[in-house]
């Protein structure tokens, strides 16, 4: 079993991992997103025990704003392509290396991201391509707990 306990910054993808990745329109054309609170207890767990949380996401939308908002994530970058990037420069400006970061996402603009970091996740239900390169495939679907399953598994390895 690998030892994450070096891990001090857990980054998240939104729509398909935070959320079951569908996109919700109301008639006056709000959208709407719904969230597990079960991640937000995960993710709030993880950063009582040390660990930094940041978003990268590729949309860009109020609701994770206010998400992140309420559960402390001050590190959110929304509407980004190239996660890699954004990615290495957030480990760069935090003074950390990819040895010591988590990424989950689920699907193709997350590939490399996933690739490039110590623990490279993906929810149940991620891209074929995904799971074939993730080092941790959760047994829970996006927006169904994956992010608590990974947090707990972080908080048991800065414990042990």
């Amino acid at each position: 079993m690998t030892d994450y306990a070096g891990i001090r910054l857990l980054v998240m993808d939104i729509d398909g991992v935070m959320t079951d990745g569908r996109v919700t329109y109301t008639s006056d054309g709000q959208e709407l997103k719904s969230f597990n609170v079960k991640d937000g207890l995960g993710i709030q767990r993880a950063q009582a025990s040390g660990i930094e949380t940041a978003i990268i996401t590729g949309r860009t939308s109020p609701m994770v704003e206010r998400r992140a908002l309420e559960l402390g994530i001050s590190l959110l970058m929304q509407g980004i392509e190239d996660k890699l990037t954004a990615l290495s420069n957030l480990v760069d400006k935090m003074n950390l290396s990819l040895d010591q970061v988590a990424y989950i996402g689920d699907d193709l603009p997350d590939l490399m991201a996933i690739e490039s970091v110590k623990l490279g996740a993906c929810p149940a239900d991620a891209a074929t391509e995904v799971k074939s390169k993730a080092n941790w495939v959760a047994t829970r679907v996006g927006g169904d707990g994956c992010v608590r399953e990974l947090c707990d598994l972080l908080v048991s390895h800065k414990s042990s």
